[in-house]
């Protein structure tokens, strides 16, 4: 596990971005994600195989980190809920706010995986 700012009442730490970690960690804080990220990950490999890139598996390791960095900080989980309850609520104004917070939600996680 890597060391990373304090945002207080985490769930678990960061993990490190190395494919048992991740998995580790999903295991904890969405186990119910698991075969989902298993298919991703053996998707991630076939499209590396075929592109002859690294590619496809640096972005696996990267959405997955993200997502575990919502899901182990009950701030940015309850922020993601909200902004997914809302993205097609009927009130526009609001629908769009949703949308604005979702983007800032998923640039925030992705910004504190990548310290």
């Amino acid at each position: 596990m890597s060391t990373q700012a304090d945002h207080g009442n985490e769930l678990i730490p960061r993990p490190e971005l190395m494919p048992d970690a991740l998995r580790e960690a999903l295991a904890v804080v969405a186990p119910g994600r698991l075969d989902e990220m298993q298919a991703r990950k053996d998707e991630a490999f076939a499209k590396a195989v075929e592109w002859q890139s690294l590619s496809p598996v640096q972005s696996w390791v990267l959405i997955w980190a993200r997502d575990i960095e919502i899901a182990r900080r009950p701030d940015l989980s309850a922020r993601y809920a909200w902004a997914q309850d809302h993205l097609e609520h009927e009130d526009q104004a609001l629908a769009w706010e949703a949308l604005r917070e979702l983007s800032a939600v998923l640039d925030e996680a992705m910004e504190a995986v990548r310290e």
